[in-house]
């Protein structure tokens, strides 16, 4: 019921300020379950596909953002709970696997519409990272249910992170054709299989969106990009003094470490058949 009355109210907002585009909402079903598998731009991506669908979605989302406390965190909290949103407890990796997949899982049966983002995190500068194996797979698998590839379009544009004042634009929303995965069917714990169902969706979501893909985990670029600008911060504030001697300091070492260090794997430069959208990290 809450969720009927959060989409009437914040939907139509959202539809009546933003008004995002669609393509190809003929491809999710009428009735039945499904799992939606997108790119993730956004904060705002939760909110945005569930905007344009007839169909409840459910998302999973970390546990934090359901136990803050005060006033402001219960508020956030029923908040989240009105968009059709889980508390997965993302302290321990495995853990927090296990959870999202069991959420997953119970959404599925119920019949209903369950999304996910391959990628496990947001983009940290709009391009398209490696989806992460085990969760999409394993409830695909599990489940039975058909995996749609969506692409949301220029969300991270609207609010990037750090702005709390959304710009107002139009953000756009490709959907495509559901992808069967029963010929895998029981082999949800072979590794092998896991990342083949996984890339097959990231091609898919890769041709809807358009973006650049990087061969690389987005937790990974994320992580270098913090060591970056520490590493940056801490030269600039080594510049500004003089050495013993009364000489300039020098760039630290650090901040020269070679780029193709890389997580999951280097394929830098590579163009197979993600064309020339490929690049390294």
């Amino acid at each position: 019921m809450f969720y009927g009355v959060m989409k009437l109210s914040v939907g139509s907002s959202l539809k009546l300020v933003f008004r995002p585009w669609v393509e190809g909402l003929e491809n999710v079903p009428a009735t039945g379950p499904a799992i939606l598998a997108s790119n993730h731009l956004s904060f705002s991506d939760s909110f945005f596909l569930p905007v344009v669908l007839d169909r409840k979605v459910t998302f999973i989302a970390k546990a934090e953002y359901f136990t803050a406390p005060g006033v402001k965190g219960r508020l956030t909290a029923a908040f989240f709970k009105g968009a059709g949103q889980l508390p997965v407890d993302r302290s321990g990796a495995r853990g927090a696997g296990e959870a999202a997949i069991r959420s997953g899982l119970g959404v599925l049966e119920r019949g209903e519409l369950f999304g996910i983002y391959p990628e496990g995190t947001r983009s940290p500068d709009g391009r398209l990272y490696r989806g992460k194996t085990g969760g999409l797979s394993r409830v695909a698998l599990r489940s039975g249910a058909p995996v749609i590839p969506v692409a949301m379009i220029d969300t991270e544009k609207i609010q990037p992170p750090g702005r709390i004042r959304p710009k107002v634009m139009r953000p756009g929303i490709r959907i495509g054709r559901p992808l069967d995965f029963s010929r895998y069917q029981g082999m949800e714990n072979d590794r092998f299989i896991q990342r083949a169902i996984t890339d097959e969706v990231m091609y898919e979501i890769w041709k809807l969106s358009g973006q650049e893909y990087v061969d690389v985990y987005a937790t990974a670029a994320k992580r270098r990009i913090a060591e970056a600008a520490k590493a940056a911060a801490q030269d600039e504030a080594g510049n500004t003094g003089t050495a013993n001697d009364g000489s300039t300091a020098q760039p630290r070492e650090a901040a020269e470490r070679p780029e193709q260090e890389r997580e999951g794997g280097a394929r830098s430069g590579e163009q197979g058949e993600h064309g020339d959208r490929r690049s390294a990290a």
